[in-house]
């Protein structure tokens, strides 16, 4: 049995240092940890990072840096619960920046690839309302929206 719960692994072609410290800057309670390097025992050209260990909002990650073999896809997110809109902002602005995509219902894609979900947590609470107008409401607001808009959820929801 694990006590140690769950570490995320992270293919990356060469920027995994990078990345590492890129996420490490956003989040609150996160820090990089152990970096290990080839050895001139290869594969990888001796001293370069094989590895970075690292702690983003308080989950554990290690970032790899596989080679161009595997690329990420949505199959895989990464979902935030925001608690108001500075930190939907935030998290858009901070995840979107140096290349990254915007897309639909609250997705993007940073500019390494790794899809993540800026979600309002008030969101889940309107979309699963037991009155399904509202709820319906709620949810078209969210499918016309790249960012979501906390104030616009809640003019939808409740039909204004």
């Amino acid at each position: 049995m694990t006590t140690d719960g769950f570490t995320t692994c992270l293919w990356f072609d060469g920027q995994a240092e990078e990345a590492a410290h890129h996420y490490v800057s956003i989040f609150k309670n996160s820090s990089v940890g152990t970096i290990t390097r080839y050895t001139e025992a290869g594969p990888g050209p001796a001293g370069t990072v094989v590895t970075v260990e690292f702690t983003a909002n308080g989950q554990k990650f290690v970032a790899l840096n596989g080679g161009p073999e595997f690329t990420f896809n949505e199959a895989i997110s990464f979902q935030i619960g925001c608690a108001d809109q500075e930190e939907v902002d935030h998290y858009w602005t901070k995840l979107i920046e140096g290349g990254g995509r915007p897309g639909p219902c609250g997705w993007l894609k940073d500019k390494y690839g790794v899809s993540w979900q800026v979600v309002p947590t008030e969101l889940i609470d309107m979309v699963t309302d037991s009155d399904q107008e509202k709820a319906a409401r709620a949810t078209r607001a969210m499918l016309s929206m790249g960012k979501l808009d906390i104030a616009a959820l809640r003019k939808a929801y409740e039909g204004e």
